[in-house]
């Protein structure tokens, strides 16, 4: 391992990004998408844009409704597709909607990334009553991705 005297300076970059988007928090979300592009548009390299329908937070008559899952399903792809069409119109090049089901951080970890094989994750942060503790799904990621992690507050 080299000491401080022989550590030479290297460029860092990442080739694929990708943002995890909550429908229910914008205003984190928002943060975290205007970082994004901007690295995607700057390095010109591709961005993943997901959102995970959060099956766990449907009661059971939700749950067995064919037509209220594809409501919610409709809503997650148009919000997606929304932002997609922001990150185009701000000059990213190459973007990609990406939908999941189920627990937001075991689906983006088991699912997402190994499929889309991001080498940087993104992710917004809300704040809690003023205080900047990690919302659940963020910490989760941050603690167990192998991909490096950048939480946008």
């Amino acid at each position: 391992m080299a000491t401080e005297e022989e550590f030479e300076v290297e460029t860092m970059e990442f080739n694929k990004l990708l943002l995890a988007v909550d429908d229910d928090d914008d205003e984190s979300s928002h943060r975290a998408f205007n970082y994004a592009c901007t690295l995607a548009k700057i390095y010109n390299i591709p961005l993943g844009i997901v959102s995970v329908l959060e099956t766990g937070d449907l009661n059971i008559y939700q749950s067995l409704s064919p037509d209220i899952l594809s409501e919610r399903r409709s809503e997650i792809s148009a919000h997606l597709n929304t932002y997609v069409e922001k990150a185009e119109a701000f000059g990213v090049t190459d973007t990609e909607p990406i939908i999941g089901e189920g627990k937001p951080a075991q689906v983006i970890m088991d699912e997402v990334v190994p499929n889309f094989k991001p080498d940087l994750i993104i992710l917004g942060s809300h704040d809690k009553h003023g205080r900047g503790h990690l919302g659940s799904v963020a910490s989760e990621i941050t603690r167990f991705a192998r991909q490096s992690v950048i939480v946008v507050r």
